[in-house]
C-alpha cells in the first residue's frame, strides 16, 4: 500500500480524535484507583495494571477508529455532495475496503478489552453497538443522536473504569459526564455545514458549563484539594469558550466547525480535570500529555 493510500484509510479513522478516545480510558483508571498501582505502589500487582492499560488503550483506538469509519461508509453518498474531498467520495478508498477495516477494527476492540476481563468485553461490545447504531441511524435524529454519541464515550470511560469491575457499582453515574459533554458537540456541530443553529449553539453553551461545575464538584467529594483541579478546567474554559462565543455571535459555519473541533481535542481536558479530581494533578498532567499529540494529529488529519 502506498503513502498517499494509507493516509486516505488513516484519515477515515480521525487520528486526533482516537487519541481524545484513549484519554477516557486513561481517566478510567484514575476514577477506579488503578494509577495507584502503576505509579505508586510499583510492584503490587502493577504489571498487570500496565498491561490491562495497554489492552483497554487498544481497544478504544479498534472502537473509536472503527466508529468513525463506519460514519464515512454510511455518510458515503451526503459526502460525495457537501465533501467530495473525503476518502471515499473522492475515490481513494472504496467504500467496501472501508466497510470491512471499519467492522475489523471494531472486532479487534472488543477482542483487546476481553484480554481484560469479561465485563470490559461486554462494554465494549456495547460501545460498538451503540457507535453502529449512531452512524446509521442515531445522527438523524434531533434529541436521540447527541444522546446516543454521548453514550458511546460513556461506554468508554466506564470501560477505563472497568479494569476493577467491582467499582463500576459506585462510579458508573460519572459516565454521564462525557455523555453531556459530547452531546453538546453533537447538537452545536449540526451547523457545521450550513450554520444558522442559535438555539443549539447557546443549549451547548449551557451543557459546557453543567460539566465544568460537576467536575468542580468532585473534589469536595473525593477529598482531593480544589487546587489540584481548578487549573485543568481553566484550561478547559480558556479552549472551549472563546470559539464558541464567535460561533454563536456569527452563526458562520467554518467558526461552528473550529469550535466543534476545539471541543472535540478538549474531552482530553474533560479527563484529565476527572483524573486529576480522583487521583491527583500529577495523573491530570499525564492524561494532559495526550493534548499536544492529539493537537499535532489535528494538523495533519480532519477532525470533522
Amino acid at each position: 500500500m502506498n503513502t498517499s493510500r494509507l493516509f486516505a484509510y488513516l484519515q477515515l479513522t480521525r487520528p486526533a480524535n482516537v487519541v481524545t478516545a484513549l484519554a477516557d480510558i486513561w481517566a478510567g483508571f484514575a476514577i477506579a484507583g488503578a494509577w495507584t498501582y502503576i505509579i505508586i505502589d510499583w510492584g503490587s500487582g502493577s504489571n498487570e495494571f500496565l498491561i490491562n492499560l495497554a489492552w483497554l488503550s487498544l481497544s478504544t483506538i479498534g472502537l473509536y477508529a472503527g466508529g468513525v469509519a463506519f460514519n464515512d461508509v454510511f455518510d458515503a453518498e451526503l459526502d460525495a455532495v457537501e465533501r467530495p474531498e473525503r476518502p471515499i467520495p473522492s475515490g481513494r478508498v472504496t467504500k467496501s475496503n472501508a466497510a470491512w477495516m471499519s467492522f475489523l477494527l471494531l472486532v479487534l476492540g472488543i477482542i483487546a478489552a476481553a484480554q481484560v476481563n469479561l465485563t470490559s468485553a461486554i462494554i465494549a461490545l456495547a460501545v460498538a453497538a451503540l457507535a453502529v447504531i449512531y452512524d446509521y441511524w442515531g445522527k438523524h435524529q434531533n434529541l436521540l443522536g447527541p444522546i446516543n454519541m454521548g453514550l458511546c464515550r460513556t461506554g468508554n470511560l466506564l470501560l477505563g473504569i472497568s479494569v476493577i469491575p467491582s467499582t463500576l457499582s459506585t462510579f458508573w453515574p460519572l459516565g454521564f459526564i462525557p455523555l453531556v459533554f459530547v452531546a453538546a458537540i453533537t447538537m452545536i456541530s449540526r451547523g457545521e455545514v450550513h450554520g444558522k443553529n442559535r438555539n443549539a449553539l447557546y443549549g451547548g453553551l449551557a451543557m459546557y458549563v453543567l460539566v465544568i461545575l460537576a467536575i468542580a464538584s468532585m473534589p469536595i467529594l473525593h477529598y482531593t484539594p480544589l487546587w489540584e483541579v481548578l487549573p485543568f478546567l481553566a484550561l478547559l474554559s480558556y479552549m472551549i469558550f472563546p470559539p464558541l462565543i464567535k460561533a454563536i455571535r456569527s452563526q458562520n459555519p467554518k467558526l461552528i466547525g473550529k469550535s466543534v473541533k476545539a471541543a472535540v481535542i478538549s474531552l482530553i481536558i474533560v479527563n484529565a480535570s476527572i483524573a486529576a479530581a480522583f487521583a491527583g494533578w500529577k495523573i491530570g498532567i499525564i492524561v494532559l500529555l495526550l493534548l499536544p499529540i492529539s493537537l499535532w494529529l489535528a494538523k495533519k488529519f480532519a477532525v470533522t
